[in-house]
């Protein structure tokens, strides 16, 4: 997809298709105004006909427009006519693409960016425009032996007056370098666990590698691992005939000796759930279950991209879980890298032993922060559903400036007590601790787990097991939460300059 900033007058703009606003009680927006002068008054007779009310997300598209460059119109409800919040906007520009899907249209001209959004400015909504038209025409095809996609879109113009082209420009190369890194964190999570293994993830980030100057790629093998006394993530791979590969990505775009910032991402390639296997129905989802790795692969692309100021540093630990005569089993002793032993009361607890062991080696980096991201529990999904990701941490600073990137990114997180009653529940009689805690309070108790392997970092955890990927008919990666992620190094990055 091609896009740009438009700041001809919009009657001199020759398209395919305008997108623009109206408000109920059959007010128009500017550039509606101005369309509707310009055609005879043709958006005045189709909101006197009743075809749109201007309720928030309705569409109507107009096909024939008299004495105009302009072959189609598309009008879009804004609701009523004081400023949008920001969810309401990108709700508005999400129909606006979705209805442009299938039409023969291939290049577009959106005037929704002149719409004032409460505490969002034209970068913000240049941004949105380019994320969202993005997401909507994605479309898994690397299996497929018909490649053709459902949306004819070729090119997305933005309109803009000529003194606001510097602020829209800006807006529009960030959606673009975040765009570009969802779609190579959905493409990768779509793909089956039979071409998406630890060594394809691994060749993914050495190609990613070969794009940046700035981005160096190294890979431990098991061999690796093991000499490093790695035993909690070596034990999730016992039982699969795919060697695990702990992923190293080191963006050098800060100071020298700046501390860095560290993401982790779970990836879970295939998860059988091991001897503790998962029942059939739904299994074939668990190709997701690598989703996490996906995002920091998309989230360093994207930081690469935008060429932050920052140190980063992106630990992708993956493997598969499958069942084995040499697979973990319930009652097994681990012993991770740090040294504290783990007894194995659920072989499908996995994530979090991937993870743990990562935690700790992610302390020879001296990072400032430290993220992890996990499709790590079934229950985050049945406390917050699919809307929000689940939050924990031991830093109030770290978990608000996630909080704080969430609402501007609209990638929403919401943050649960990570309380010390908690950790009572991973008691074990034969080790240090267990990998559960019993039905309750899951997502809970698996971030408790992961704190006691973060104690020296400052440290948050996103679950985002309900919001990496779609179910049923849509089923598919959402490419969450690399827009968070791209939004706390921008504010980051902010913060030095």
């Amino acid at each position: 997809m091609d896009y740009s900033i438009e700041t001809e007058p919009l009657e001199k703009l020759q398209c395919d298709c305008m997108i623009v606003g109206v408000y109920q009680d059959q007010q128009l927006s500017a550039s509606a105004a101005l369309l509707n002068n310009n055609t005879q008054g043709l958006i005045n007779k189709v909101l006197d006909r009743g075809d749109i009310s201007g309720k928030n997300g309705e569409t109507v598209l107009l096909n024939t427009i008299p004495d105009s460059v302009i072959e189609r119109i598309l009008l879009v409800g804004l609701g009523e006519n004081k400023a949008l919040t920001s969810k309401d906007y990108i709700k508005a520009v999400s129909s606006a693409a979705n209805n442009l899907k299938k039409p023969q249209i291939k290049f577009v001209v959106c005037c929704l960016s002149e719409i004032n959004v409460e505490g969002c400015d034209l970068q913000w909504k240049s941004r949105q425009i380019v994320e969202v038209f993005s997401d909507v025409t994605y479309q898994y095809t690397h299996t497929k032996s018909d490649k053709e996609t459902e949306s004819q879109l070729e090119k997305i113009g933005i309109a803009a007056h000529e003194n606001e082209q510097v602020a829209a420009q800006a807006g529009l190369e960030q959606g673009r370098a975040i765009a570009e890194a969802i779609n190579t964190t959905k493409q990768l999570a779509d793909l089956p666990a039979n071409i998406c293994t630890p060594s394809y993830l691994a060749k993914q980030a050495l190609e990613l590698g070969e794009k940046f100057a700035k981005l160096s790629i190294s890979i431990l093998e098991e061999s690796d691992m093991e000499t490093l006394g790695m035993g909690a993530l070596l034990s999730v791979s016992r039982g699969s005939r795919q060697p695990a590969k702990l992923i190293a990505l080191d963006y050098q775009g800060g100071e020298q000796h700046s501390k860095p910032i560290v993401l982790i991402g779970k990836g879970l390639t295939f998860d059988a759930g091991g001897i503790s296997l998962k029942p059939g129905l739904g299994m074939d989802e668990m190709k997701y279950d690598m989703c996490g790795a996906a995002a920091v692969l998309g989230t360093m692309q994207a930081a690469a991209i935008m060429n932050l100021s920052l140190n980063i540093i992106g630990l992708i630990p993956s493997s598969e879980n499958m069942p084995d005569g040499d697979a973990n089993r319930p009652g097994d002793i681990l012993t991770s890298l740090s040294g504290k032993t783990i007894e194995v009361l659920n072989t499908d607890a996995e994530g979090r032993l991937l993870l743990c062991d990562t935690l700790t080696y992610s302390e020879r980096y001296n990072p400032d922060v430290v993220i992890d991201l996990a499709t790590l529990t079934g229950a985050c999904l049945v406390a917050l559903g699919r809307i929000p990701s689940g939050l924990l941490g031991n830093d109030d600073e770290l978990c608000d400036d996630l909080l704080a990137a969430s609402e501007t990114a609209n990638d929403s997180v919401w943050r649960l007590p990570l309380w010390e009653e908690y950790q009572e529940l991973l008691k074990s009689n034969f080790a240090d601790m267990a990998n559960i805690g019993g039905k309750d309070a899951g997502t809970i108790t698996a971030a408790c787990f992961l704190s006691r392997f973060a104690e020296n970092l400052r440290w948050a955890h996103l679950d985002i097991a309900g919001t990496a990927w779609r179910t049923g008919q849509t089923k598919g990666a959402t490419g969450r939460p690399v827009a968070l992620l791209s939004q706390y190094l921008i504010n980051r990055a902010a913060s030095l300059t």
